[in-house]
């Protein structure tokens, strides 16, 4: 799969994929029974990466409340957008795969109340501790965007949904709180696990309507970016897992299964209980953007709780690569990651301009088509680190993690002991809540994954990180496929060279993948009327 200008371009339907929008709007519904008539009939134009437009007409459910009982109907609410014809051929959604794609950054709240066509959610930006990322920005727009950046937060901006859309998939986008809501007593509301509840209460109401809503309902993707595609993650790991229950029942969630076929997951920033440690193996030794070097004790102590967890989970790499520990992960993330991925964007460069990226990038040797390079050179090149240390259970409770693992009227809590005992903020106490434990594995797809092996889990993994993504450790979304793979899981698994936070520049090759994974256009699947 290519990296560059005309990365992506795929076929699905016999329409090459990309993105760029413009419609109008519908109807809702209250209640755990889905209103099939309740839709308004709404014209795109979708533009694929060849500049060809293409005209799609489909039916759009304004916001409906997917749980008897909403804390907040804003946010646990979900629109739908199904193909009914692209251009001037019928298309008959009722087979086609679901795309559920969140647009949650940051472990923010996500609403699409006001939506009025695909691609209309978005992350509610406001309130509480700085999310993890850079500054908020979302566009229903997608042509500037289907190469490169969907969004620095991680809410995913309508790329992935218009192309869904233009490949004759049904869309289905559904809202979540987020940890920065809070009600007039000052009780936040939003906090773990909220999102993931209401993510599996929504894929709940889809599949308790089967027959009536568009779509198989068996073939639910879930897709997100940051702390969405960690979500996306969670909820793939997670299906059917009894440890939620209690939480959906107190919803009025529908009486059905929440597991999902297939994953979708850009750049996830999830197993946080460890993410401290894997952050400061992966870029302790790099400087902050000022220029300043992060506490090197602070930096150490994390690094030597990495080398322990990472030992525990006795993971093998893949291609026969065998055991990964802290001492070997450099080598394997070079081989099996980074080499490849510079190899892919250098091969897909004109000559001259790969002879002027080598010019300019000596740390790597150019020799029979492949590139070549050690650890610490990449470190380099890649530069800065984005976050101080500990990157994600700060000291003063200043990350947005914090805010993520908040209770009742308390903001922001410690959910590390280490972080605990190094509180900066003049706490009585240096422990980490009761209740926080439970949270995390509320909040780990890896608890699903290790500690309780999920036999309902997704079987099939699409996972995407930019090599320059300082926002986590590279070590995460590789010991989350290195451990999917050990279990025998489908694993599509790749890094974009020279991107950031947020990079998404295969759209068309994912919605491609959805197709293949799920068998669509095969059979009566996929046929247009």
């Amino acid at each position: 799969m290519g990296i560059g200008a005309t990365a992506g371009v795929a076929a699905v339907g016999g329409i090459a994929l990309s993105a760029q929008a413009s419609s109008t709007s519908s109807s809702s519904s209250d209640s755990l029974k889905f209103d099939a008539d309740a839709y308004s009939k709404l014209t795109t134009t979708i533009t694929d990466t060849e500049g060809t437009e293409h005209n799609v007409t489909y039916h759009f459910w304004k916001a409906i409340t997917y749980v008897a009982n909403p804390v907040d109907a804003t946010y646990q609410s979900l629109i739908v957008s199904a193909p009914v014809e692209i251009d001037g051929t019928t298309v008959d959604p009722a087979d086609a795969p679901i795309l559920l794609a969140n647009s949650i950054g940051g472990y923010m709240p996500s609403s699409v109340a006001d939506a009025t066509e695909v691609g209309g959610g978005g992350s509610a930006m406001g309130g509480g501790a700085a999310p993890s990322g850079a500054a908020p920005s979302s566009s229903s727009s997608a042509a500037s965007n289907a190469n490169g950046n969907t969004n620095a937060t991680g809410g995913a901006t309508s790329s992935n949904q218009l192309l869904a859309l233009a490949a004759g998939y049904v869309v289905i986008e559904p809202g979540a709180r987020g940890r920065t809501l809070k009600n007039s007593d000052g009780e936040y509301y939003g906090t773990a696990p909220a999102a993931i509840v209401d993510l599996k209460a929504a894929v709940r109401y889809i599949k308790a309507n089967k027959g009536l809503i568009p779509g198989d309902v068996e073939r639910i993707v879930s897709a997100g970016t940051s702390a969405g595609g960690a979500l996306s993650s969670l909820l793939g790991a997670s299906g059917d897992s009894p440890v939620y229950d209690k939480y959906l029942k107190e919803l009025g969630a529908a009486d059905a299964s929440d597991a999902v076929f297939a994953v979708g997951a850009w750049c996830p920033i999830t197993d946080l209980e460890h993410a401290d440690g894997a952050y400061e193996w992966n870029w302790g030794t790099n400087d902050l953007s000022t220029g300043k070097q992060v506490d090197q004790s602070v930096s150490k102590d994390l690094k030597a709780q990495f080398a322990e967890y990472q030992a525990g989970l006795k993971l093998r790499g893949l291609a026969g690569f065998g055991p990964l520990t802290a001492r070997n992960y450099d080598d394997y993330l070079v081989e099996q990651y980074l080499q490849p991925s510079a190899t892919r964007y250098l091969a897909a460069l004109s000559d001259s301009d790969r002879e002027t990226y080598l010019a300019k990038n000596t740390f790597i040797t150019w020799s029979g088509g492949k590139a070549a390079f050690a650890w610490d050179d990449f470190l380099t090149h890649v530069g800065a680190r984005k976050k101080d240390t500990p990157a994600f259970d700060a000291f003063d409770l200043s990350a947005g993690e914090n805010n993520e693992f908040g209770a009742g009227t308390t903001e922001t809590r410690h959910f590390t002991a280490y972080g605990a005992k190094n509180d900066s903020t003049g706490l009585s106490t240096k422990r980490v809540a009761a209740d926080i434990p439970e949270k995390l594995n509320l909040m780990n797809p890896m608890y699903h994954l290790v500690e309780k092996v999920n036999d309902r889990r997704s079987k099939h993994w699409w996972i995407r990180l930019g090599t320059s993504d300082s926002d986590t450790s590279h070590v995460i979304s590789a010991n989350l496929t290195a451990r999917l793979d050990n279990l025998g899981d489908d694993v599509n698994h790749l890094y974009y060279w020279d991107e950031g936070h947020g990079a998404n520049t295969d759209p068309g090759d994912f919605i491609t993948w959805i197709g293949t994974v799920t068998s669509y256009g095969k059979g009566k699947k996929g046929k247009r009327n």
